[in-house]
């Protein structure tokens, strides 16, 4: 499976490859991935299921691994510095672990090796959209506002909504597909043994509660080379949040 990459520019720099997290795609590091891109060639790409990728059932965390590893071969890419945030964040410690040839440096954004408790709240104010009455974003938007609060956390999940030739709004996710895998998402991601020696960087929002006390030990157990970088103030998406704070994390280490 070749998945959708999205080329953010620094072609012949050392290449950077992001995997977003749930409900995300490579639109969400437009901004953020051309300014790395000073520094890297900078590929992020889609995971199967989002965006513009393939679709894949089961997907689970040795699926997507594959799917991410035949991406990297088809971009004749044998070795990379490796971001990802939350799901994808899991993703990518699974693919440092158990293909650490390919795997340069291992950054990962606001997420813990351990198990998530399934959240549907997203996945169901999507679903309840009526489509045939949204003739605007703002539409979709007002119909989410009661179950999603969270002005930013709406706009971050319309980055799915798409208009078609036609001028009807539709969602570029199969949002029933990834309802019945978020446990496969949600579950652990790492085996006891599995083990990364490279370079590891755990960058977390200081306003985010998706790690919490106790989770960097078990993230060293697995990678013990690896450090932890706290961006003040950011929350749960701290590569859009963080700013030049989250540039300056991944640029120093």
């Amino acid at each position: 499976m070749i998945l959708h990459a999205a080329d953010l520019g620094g072609a012949g720099r050392p290449p950077l490859v992001v995997l977003h997290g749930l409900l995300g795609s490579s639109r969400n590091w437009t901004s953020t991935g051309k300014r790395l891109a000073e520094h890297h060639h900078v590929l992020a790409l889609d995971l199967p299921n989002h965006g513009a990728s393939p679709a894949l059932e089961p997907a689970d965390y040795p699926a997507m691994v594959a799917a991410v590893l035949d991406t990297l071969d088809a971009h004749g890419l044998e070795r990379v510095t490796l971001m990802g945030h939350s799901l994808g964040g899991k993703v990518a410690m699974c693919l440092a672990c158990w293909h650490p040839e390919r795997v340069e440096r291992l950054f990962v954004l606001d997420i813990a090796p351990r198990a998530y408790t399934p959240d549907y709240r997203s996945l169901d104010a999507m679903l309840g959209v009526d489509l045939s009455r949204v003739s605007q974003r703002k539409d979709a938007e007002d119909q989410m506002a009661e179950a999603i609060p969270s002005w930013s956390h709406r706009l971050f999940l319309l980055t799915n909504l798409d208009r078609t030739d036609e001028g009807a709004y539709r969602w570029q996710v199969d949002l029933e597909l990834l309802k019945r895998q978020l446990p496969l998402f949600t579950a652990p991601p790492l085996r006891p043994e599995d083990r990364f020696d490279g370079p590891t960087r755990l960058i977390v929002g200081g306003g985010s509660n998706y790690v919490r006390e106790g989770d960097f030990e078990q993230m060293v157990r697995h990678f013990p080379r690896a450090d932890l970088e706290v961006v003040p103030k950011a929350g749960h998406n701290v590569h859009v949040e963080g700013g030049e704070r989250f540039v300056t994390a991944v640029l120093k280490a």
